[in-house]
């Protein structure tokens, strides 16, 4: 039976187990919800490693993401902090990959070696976010923390990634507006119609619209220039099967400056992870993430990390904001649905023909399926203001200057990044700088329990009644 929660209007709760096709198509969508930003940080990092003119080596690269992606998310649904969120590659590596790539003593190496580096650090910053997990030193900050932090912190997780929505939409407004147009119709007009629109509204129209696109480029509508232009290229060329294993690109190299500087991706993955558990939580029906739960959910996210180093997918792990927005718009926050999910990313992982055959999504197709998926998760950030005092002119303040700031201060870094004598620590500056939601939340946490207060106007009375 469907589980009708009063709250939220789920279809599923994050402890219903849907019926066994329904788990795995369910769990197929939120695969497709995660494809673009798991396939992006291979394509990013491409040059900065050196595998541009390297097609083969790269889809390998890609398969990898994919199946450790799996294998993570199992470890935290299953033992982590148990909710419905899938666990990928994140953004806040990037800067801190490049500058180790960038390194003047990789210049002239191949790309295994600008690879391995890269390992070592990640798996070093790993052992950091295993500890702070561990000794609870993550949870313990937990008491500072109530909406007005949490709500800036995660709307700006979605308000951080307008680049990648209209822009990349844009690019064809034909497909990418088709693509915008079915998720609002199949989520919100035509969802009480029939059973498979409500559950399945990204699918469906990430479906339709590629199939557009399709048609369109067989009739020759849409040349190989095109935007929407559908390529099987990829999927001719790639190979069947391949296992991806750990050490594949060979022993991981370690130094200091290469470990403090990815401390910085670190530092912002783990606000962006507390974030998306609460945010993630209140979608899926579960209670508010307690301490034990953050704690645990960091632990595996570190574990995640060694993992991911250790087969060296060039990024780390973390929890995914689409997979968020994904429970938002579908209204299944099933654990279930999110575990199958996990385990045919690690069964496609090991078939590249799957996994090339999604390369053939035209940019317009993800860029509209962001703009909707991100600005669900926007509104989950600010739906916790419900519990705070919004006729306070003390909360107005910290809550307009932390969003403010958390969008303009990683644009002034974007154009004026701080250069020191000491590099590691301009590079964490700059990291952290360049992060909103890191930025938004440690304003908005500082002047929260700085300025004067009470607890019913802060929304925290109402905070330990939900």
């Amino acid at each position: 039976m469907v589980n009708q929660n009063k709250n939220n209007n789920l279809l599923y709760g994050i402890d219903d187990k849907p019926p066994m096709v329904e788990t795995v198509v369910l769990g197929l969508q939120h695969y497709l919800t995660m494809f673009g930003s798991t396939l992006a940080i291979p394509l990013i990092l491409s040059k900065p490693l050196g595998l541009e003119d390297k097609p083969v080596e790269l889809g390998w690269l890609i398969a990898t993401m994919f199946f450790v992606s799996g294998i993570t998310t199992l470890l935290q649904t299953t033992w982590g902090n148990r909710l419905p969120i899938v666990q990928g590659g994140t953004f806040s590596f990037l800067a801190p990959t490049i500058a180790v790539c960038g390194m003047a003593a990789l210049n002239n190496v191949g790309w295994e070696v600008r690879m391995q580096h890269v390992q070592g650090a990640i798996i070093a910053g790993s052992v950091f976010e295993i500890g702070i997990g561990v000794t609870g030193l993550v949870g313990k900050l937990l008491r500072f923390v109530g909406p007005i932090t949490i709500a800036p912190t995660i709307a700006l997780i979605g308000l951080a990634l307008f680049k990648f929505g209209a822009p990349m939409a844009g690019t064809h407004w034909p497909i990418g507006g088709l693509t915008i147009i079915l998720i609002i119709l199949f989520s919100q007009y035509l969802k009480s119609w029939y059973r498979s629109i409500e559950l399945y509204p990204i699918l469906l129209a990430i479906l339709t619209a590629w199939a557009v696109a399709a048609i369109f480029t067989i009739l020759g509508v849409f040349t190989e220039s095109h935007p929407s232009f559908t390529s099987m290229e990829n999927l001719k060329n790639a190979p069947w099967f391949r296992v991806p294993y750990p050490l594949q690109w060979g022993i991981p190299q370690f130094g200091i400056a290469a470990f403090v500087g990815m401390l910085a991706g670190y530092i912002a993955s783990i606000v962006e992870s507390i974030g998306d558990y609460y945010a993630c939580a209140r979608l899926s029906g579960a209670e508010i993430p307690n301490e034990r739960t953050i704690n645990r959910g960091i632990t595996f996210e570190g574990i995640g990390c060694f993992i991911a180093g250790i087969f060296g997918t060039g990024n780390g792990t973390t929890s995914y904001s689409e997979n968020i927005g994904a429970i938002g718009l579908t209204r299944v926050g099933s654990r279930r649905v999110v575990q199958a999910g996990a385990i045919i990313m690690i069964l496609l992982g090991t078939v590249s023909k799957f996994g090339a055959l999604f390369t053939t999504i035209p940019s317009p197709i993800v860029g509209g399926m962001y703009c909707a998926m991100f600005g669900m998760i926007t509104a989950v950030g600010l739906s916790n203001l419900q519990f705070v005092d919004l006729n306070s002119t003390r909360n107005l303040f910290i809550l307009g200057f932390a969003f403010f700031m958390g969008l303009s201060v990683p644009e002034y870094f974007a154009s004026h990044p701080l250069t020191l004598e000491t590099e590691w620590l301009a590079n964490i500056i700059n990291t952290l700088g360049s992060t909103g939601m890191a930025v938004g939340a440690f304003i908005a946490l500082l002047l929260d329990n700085t300025v004067p207060g009470t607890d019913e106007e802060r929304g925290l009375t109402a905070w330990g009644r939900t």
